[in-house]
């Protein structure tokens, strides 16, 4: 399994396409290998696969964590794609989109909005619109996934639990800090993948905690004390992305004691 960061920049982000990525595991058969997370805003997820050699038509899996912009609209440009092709005969493969209620009733409403009768005929026939309930576990890639709401202050907000290869565990918080409520799922975490808005020392500029969103030293402090052994950052302001690797690693590196992370677009990273 691999982890390939399409976009680690958040919804303002203009040099960094939006946070999403891809969870690949090549040793199982052609077409049930990738585990898309998150879409970004806009078709420019298209563009991203294309640069990390992945034609979206691999893509049979997909969690959309929450109803903002720059993580569902990429889902509907992927629904318009798969529903025209399977009303053409192109495309006979189930599709599944996994989402909490808000998110599920959202991608019905624009499709009766925006997609043909004849289009939306393959709704729940080949492109499934699966709601999922928290601490609901599925088999994803052949691999139980456990999804959970992380309490959000803002948007109802979904993140997941996945199980790795050897008993390891990856665990995804969406683009806000670990609550308390679903702090288990970060406790001895393998892998936790978790937003870092900006520096500490750059709050006052960006100010995340008017956002709800934490600091790269806010979220290293939160692996460390989780007992986390590698941590990946990411949902991040671009200021100067050629320096964010550095700057992020310095900062973070006096927090965590563990791997620490901070993947550019496009960048994979071996999980198991």
């Amino acid at each position: 399994m691999k982890l390939i960061m399409l976009g680690t920049g958040n919804a303002s982000a203009t040099k960094l396409f939006n946070t999403c990525f891809l969870l690949k595991d090549e040793q199982r058969p052609e077409g049930e290998r990738c585990f898309l997370v998150d879409s970004g805003g806009g078709n420019g997820l298209f563009a991203q696969l294309e640069k990390v050699s992945c034609d979206w038509h691999e893509i049979h899996n997909i969690f959309i964590s929450h109803r903002h912009l720059d993580h569902i609209t990429g889902a509907i440009w992927l629904m318009k794609n798969f529903l025209s092709e399977m009303k053409r005969g192109q495309y006979t493969e189930d599709v599944y989109i996994y989402g909490h209620d808000e998110v599920i009733n959202i991608l019905r409403k624009e499709a009766e909005l925006l997609f043909t009768a004849k289009d939306r005929a393959y709704i729940d026939k080949l492109l499934h619109l699966v709601m999922v309930d928290d601490r609901q576990t599925l088999e994803i890639l052949g691999r139980k996934v456990t999804f959970f709401d992380i309490h959000s202050t803002k948007a109802k907000q979904f993140g997941f639990s996945m199980e790795l290869a050897a008993g390891g565990r990856l665990a995804f918080f969406g683009d806000e800090p670990v609550n308390e409520s679903c702090a288990e799922y970060a406790k001895n975490v393998d892998w936790l993948l978790c937003e870092a808005f900006c520096l500490d020392e750059d709050k006052d500029i960006f100010s995340p905690y008017e956002k709800h969103h934490s600091t790269v030293k806010d979220a290293c402090l939160l692996a460390e004390d989780a007992g986390a052994r590698n941590l990946v950052l990411f949902h991040t302001e671009d200021l100067n992305p050629s320096r964010r690797k550095e700057l992020y690693t310095k900062e973070g590196s006096l927090y965590f004691k563990g791997s620490l992370y901070v993947p550019d677009d496009l960048e994979e990273i071996a999980l198991d």
